[in-house]
């Protein structure tokens, strides 16, 4: 599946470079095909080791109870924004290109709010400068 996926990727993303993947695709057959059929490298995220080997005479350091993985967190965020809208929260679209349209939609409100946190506060808006209707467009 992996291999069909990121060929779909590969024909719709010009300037995917890198990605990120679970352990589940630490194969090097996977890793080999990504590099030479799409120029792309593959990193995968490694869970900390729990077990190893250690001489009797030393102490194993303390394994902590949770350990945040690099990179990981960014697709657990992303679902969990776009489950805050009440039409993803649940699978209510018949048609996939519906729930793909409301993604984009939330998406985009949510870097649109983003954006207008990081405005300058010199820039004043249209409602401060008493504009209405089509003159705020321009």
């Amino acid at each position: 599946m992996a291999p069909w996926l990121f060929a779909a990727a590969y024909a719709a993303c010009e300037r995917l470079q890198h990605i990120w993947a679970d352990m589940a695709y630490r194969g090097q057959r996977l890793r080999t095909w990504v590099e030479d059929e799409c120029g792309w490298t593959l990193e995968i995220v490694e869970r900390p080791r729990r077990w190893g080997w250690y001489p009797i005479d030393v102490e194993p350091p303390p394994l902590p109870a949770f350990t945040v993985l690099p990179r990981r967190w960014v697709v657990e965020h992303t679902i969990a924004w776009i489950g805050r809208y009440r039409r993803l929260s649940k699978e209510y679209e018949y048609l996939p290109e519906s729930s793909e349209t409301m993604i984009y939609l939330a998406m985009s409100r949510l870097m649109r709010r983003r954006l207008a946190r990081q405005a300058p506060y010199g820039v004043p808006s249209p409602q401060r400068q008493g504009l209405r209707g089509l003159a705020r467009a321009f």
